[in-house]
């Protein structure tokens, strides 16, 4: 029997998805269209996204603001009302580009690239949708600021440095329960009056939406594994 070629897998895994995210919001009683799908295409070749868009999916995530140079500007000319959000590490020295780029930035994380964003978006009269990433295991090896520090960094984001905040964005310990930690993000966003939450990914997302994710990452549950 042939295999199937890896964009019809793609669709279907989509489709499954979609399905999955419908019923935890369902099963939590939220409205089906709070919670933004944002499919994760991190060495995702162009064709591979293409059919994605073609399919009307419009929410896609990248890691890297180079590897997103490479693809994004060509699929955007044909699918104009894309949407596109970094959820990587932002350097300093890429803030024009990732300004330039992306709809949304889910990776504020210390004052230096506050203040960087700041001055860009001013530059460039730009307004994408900025996250606070959260380093809500308190991880070394992560970044984001820590829970106990997220509160003065977001009014230092807004106060000093005048930037609007959407949301928050987190990554839970990998091998641990992450309801805890979504849990946590919830109650650190709701006390700054923060109704967006960028938490779950394709291991964890169901529980993510039952415990207020309003945007979540799903790549290897779209695209497969990667090698």
């Amino acid at each position: 029997m042939t295999a199937q070629p890896p964009v019809s897998n793609d669709l279907d895994r989509l489709a499954t998805v979609r399905k999955s995210i419908v019923r935890a919001i369902e099963s939590v009683g939220r409205k089906t269209d709070v919670v933004r799908l944002v499919c994760v295409t991190k060495t995702i070749d162009k064709n591979r996204i293409q059919s994605i868009l073609e399919a009307g999916h419009r929410h896609f995530g990248e890691n890297r603001v180079q590897e997103a140079e490479a693809k994004w500007p060509e699929l955007r000319k044909r699918f104009p009302d894309l949407r596109l959000s970094l959820i990587g590490p932002l350097q300093t020295n890429k803030v024009r580009e990732a300004v330039e780029l992306f709809d949304a930035i889910e990776t504020v994380d210390r004052p230096k690239l506050a203040q960087a964003l700041a001055k860009e978006i001013d530059r460039q009269n730009k307004a994408p949708e900025l996250f606070v990433q959260v380093n809500i295991g308190e991880e070394p090896q992560k970044a984001g600021v820590a829970p106990g520090e997220a509160d003065a960094f977001l009014r230092q984001c807004r106060e000093a440095f005048g930037l609007r905040i959407a949301g928050l964005m987190c990554i839970p310990p990998l091998g641990e329960p992450p309801s805890p930690y979504f849990a946590l993000l919830a109650k650190i966003a709701a006390r700054n009056g923060l109704t967006r939450l960028s938490m779950g990914m394709s291991s964890d997302f169901e529980r993510a939406i039952q415990l207020g994710a309003t945007e979540v990452r799903v790549g290897s549950g779209i695209f497969g594994e990667r090698s």
